[in-house]
């Protein structure tokens, strides 16, 4: 791997986010209806899909030679007790002050991210699919984008929660046939361990469920040891906390970079509160050590992310503002 930053190394974070900040980003957003004769089948849950979720907004980014699409499979309302840490009302209270609150929680979107640089397509996660929420528009999203699923050529997994590989196994079949696979080997002991399903809460039955399928029905998986680099530019960077396996994905090319964090922030109470968990969070005080390392560097680089729940398109950036952390929108739009 090159390009790799002291400071980074210093603080336990292997892969450099150096470079992130400043970017000249040619950016375009388009909002189109995926209705193209030829877009691949939608998922089962997709005709139960409100109208304006069938609208798909497309976000597009250049980083260096790499296009860098994001897309949205839709999303889901998480309930104010789902954030260890605070009160259910201290996090009702931070969502109305940044005016977002909703009668039924936290607004998650869940976001996806399509790499391309001309040879290749990779994926990063695949959504819920229907399994949660107003979920199931990936399909239609990569349709609208002028992308068949036997089109991809690989996709990336960052952990095996249900809302980042159901769309891999919706209606129990590989929808993705080409594509080699990439998820962390640890992620993949834990979710197909018949000993910590049997112990598991009700709530994580699906993604233990949907583990042992993408195992079933996916020949070409391949399972990270380690950081890699995937391809030319894309690398695998190590966030273990979220879950044993949890990953993310940096792009860099051209003295520019975007680092895909996945589960690693959370609209609403983060980068502000690092202690602030998740209820999915496989090992709080790790996730919370992570944070801990990463928030702060990234602050202090400027670096350039994407995070999977953040408002669409999940583009931003980590700044200190009067000694308090905050995510800042990532200025992307009509850029050159």
């Amino acid at each position: 791997m090159t390009n790799l930053s002291r400071r980074a190394l210093s603080l336990g974070l292997p892969l450099s986010i150096l470079g992130g900040g400043a970017l000249p980003l040619l950016a375009t957003v388009r909002s189109v209806a995926a209705t193209a004769e030829s877009a691949p089948s939608p998922a089962p849950a997709s005709a139960s899909l409100p109208a304006t979720a069938r609208v798909t907004p497309l976000a597009q980014i250049r980083i260096g030679r790499f296009t860098v699409t994001a897309l949205t499979d839709g999303y889901a309302d998480m309930p104010y007790t789902f954030f260890p840490g605070r009160t259910a009302a201290q996090v009702e209270q931070a969502a109305v002050a940044q005016f977002v609150a909703r009668p039924s929680g936290v607004r998650f979107v869940f976001n996806q991210y399509l790499i391309e640089d001309g040879a290749r397509r990779i994926l990063l996660d695949t959504g819920p699919a229907g399994s949660i929420g107003q979920t199931g528009a990936l399909p239609q999203a990569l349709a609208a984008a002028g992308v068949r699923r036997d089109q991809i050529d690989a996709v990336i997994v960052t952990h095996m929660h249900e809302d980042h590989m159901g769309g891999l196994v919706a209606g129990g079949q590989n929808n993705y046939p080409n594509a080699e696979l990439y998820i962390d080997r640890r992620d993949i002991r834990h979710w197909t361990d018949p000993a910590k399903r049997a112990g598991a809460p009700d709530y994580l039955q699906n993604s233990f469920r949907m583990a042992s399928e993408v195992v079933k029905l996916y020949p070409r998986l391949q399972a990270i040891d380690g950081e890699r680099e995937v391809a030319p530019g894309v690398s695998i960077i190590d966030l273990t906390g979220h879950t044993p396996g949890h990953i993310g994905v940096r792009i860099a090319d051209a003295g520019q970079s975007l680092i895909m964090v996945s589960d690693m922030l959370f609209p609403v109470v983060h980068p502000q509160a690092t202690d602030v968990g998740f209820v999915f969070e496989q090992d709080r005080a790790a996730a919370q050590a992570m944070r801990d390392r990463f928030f702060p560097l990234a602050a202090s680089e400027g670096a350039l992310i994407a995070a999977t729940h953040m408002p669409f398109p999940g583009l931003g950036r980590v700044v200190l503002d009067r000694g308090q952390m905050r995510w800042q929108v990532a200025d992307w739009a009509l850029q050159s």
